[in-house]
């Protein structure tokens, strides 16, 4: 489990973003999957996600995950409404400010991303791919802390594990997309040797930063590199794998 320095200073929240190790799944999907969208056994699956519950610090029943989509779609969650368990939705972020409330994100190469405001104990949890980043869900986000009285001087971000820019090749139409938006966004894309390559990560900490929000913190670790024991969709599309697993990140306030 990899942790954020910046969030790590608020004893008043936990949070983790998750790697494969440390579960009990097999094959390719070996050890901790958290994806139950994956084509594991599910026995195996919610019992990674018991083990990540127990490291957090939270209820199983307590955990919400969404059926994610790609979309700027988001949730408020609290315990009056929500059912927990009985209930998935579908988009692709959590925001809650009610305590024991785990917020889970998957990922397998997409960025999770954690915001905390310190002043009004309230997290989110986004999942953002390129098409969320492109639609702009992180900024959804961040707006929606801001009309309800949160100062984005307070807001805490961070950007979790996900594929570098020198493992992330793509095509010019990608690219066509990107522009289409706003010509700038070129700079987020580098050519070497007449490849295309994107920075996901990059990316998305400039559509915050043009929030307002400058506490930004981006966690470099590749999810694409085997070494750093992360499922990676891209990774096991190369290896022709016919699945792969999903990694979990989860915030939840004490």
């Amino acid at each position: 489990m990899i942790s954020s320095k910046k969030l790590n200073k608020n004893k008043e929240i936990s949070h983790g973003f998750f790697n494969s190790k440390g579960g009990i799944s097999k094959g390719i999907y070996k050890s901790l999957n958290c994806g139950l969208g994956s084509r594991d056994n599910k026995i195996d699956i919610n019992k990674n996600l018991n083990t990540v519950c127990k490291k957090i610090g939270c209820k199983i029943k307590s955990l919400v995950l969404l059926k994610q989509t790609h979309s700027n779609k988001f949730h408020l969650i609290n315990k009056k409404k929500y059912k927990f368990f009985k209930q998935k939705l579908s988009g692709d972020a959590l925001i809650t400010n009610e305590k024991k409330i785990a917020l889970g994100i998957l990922t397998a190469d997409c960025a999770p991303i954690f915001i905390y405001d310190k002043e009004n104990k309230k997290i989110a949890a986004i999942h953002s791919g390129w098409k969320g980043a492109l639609k702009g869900i992180s900024e959804k986000i961040i707006q929606n802390f801001y009309k309800n009285g949160s100062k984005l001087k307070n807001l805490q971000v961070v950007i979790g594990p996900c594929i570098s820019e020198k493992n992330y090749e793509v095509k010019n139409d990608f690219l066509k997309k990107f522009l289409k938006k706003n010509k700038n966004n070129k700079i987020f894309f580098k050519n070497i040797k007449k490849r295309l390559f994107f920075n996901l990560a990059k990316f998305i900490a400039y559509s915050i930063k043009k929030k307002g929000v400058k506490n930004i913190e981006i966690i470099k670790k590749d999810t694409f590199q085997i070494k750093n024991n992360f499922f990676s969709s891209r990774r096991a599309l190369k290896k022709k794998d016919n699945d792969y697993g999903r990694n979990i990140s989860v915030i939840m306030i004490n």
